[in-house]
């Protein structure tokens, strides 16, 4: 089986273009933390490729800092550049593509806190929860 699931954010905007049978196809660079004390914090930084609806998707809602979960499988390929030499490429094709994080709003009421992702719950709520 190949099937890969990565969290990460858009090293740059994506770039998209279309073969000259008419595929469109996105191309960006999700950069991927590695599990590591925080002092000794590390990325990856791997190849993605989006086609047909997902590239439409990335050019539209997509941009450098934007955080995702993708799924997709492994492809490895090989190219003759220019010089001659014979280049060796690994990509990921995607089959899924979301956000990881919401929008930001624009009046800035609400905040995450600093790394895990989850929205304070506001001291006021009193009995109003529905899980009391």
């Amino acid at each position: 089986m190949n099937k890969v699931i990565l969290m990460g954010r858009l090293t740059a905007d994506p770039e998209v273009r279309s073969t000259t049978s008419g595929l469109r196809v996105a191309t960006y660079t999700l950069a991927v933390d590695r599990r590591a004390a925080k002092s000794d914090q590390k990325a990856d930084f791997i190849r993605c490729q989006g086609w047909d609806k997902k590239a439409d998707f990335a050019e539209k809602y997509l941009h450098k800092g934007t955080k995702l979960v993708i799924t997709g499988r492994i492809q490895t390929g090989s190219y003759t550049d220019r010089d001659g030499k014979k280049v060796y490429t690994t990509d990921v094709v995607i089959e899924d593509q979301e956000f990881a994080e919401s929008k930001k709003p624009q009046d800035g009421r609400i905040e995450t806190t600093a790394d895990d992702g989850f929205v304070p719950v506001p001291d006021d709520l009193g009995e109003d929860l529905p899980f009391n």
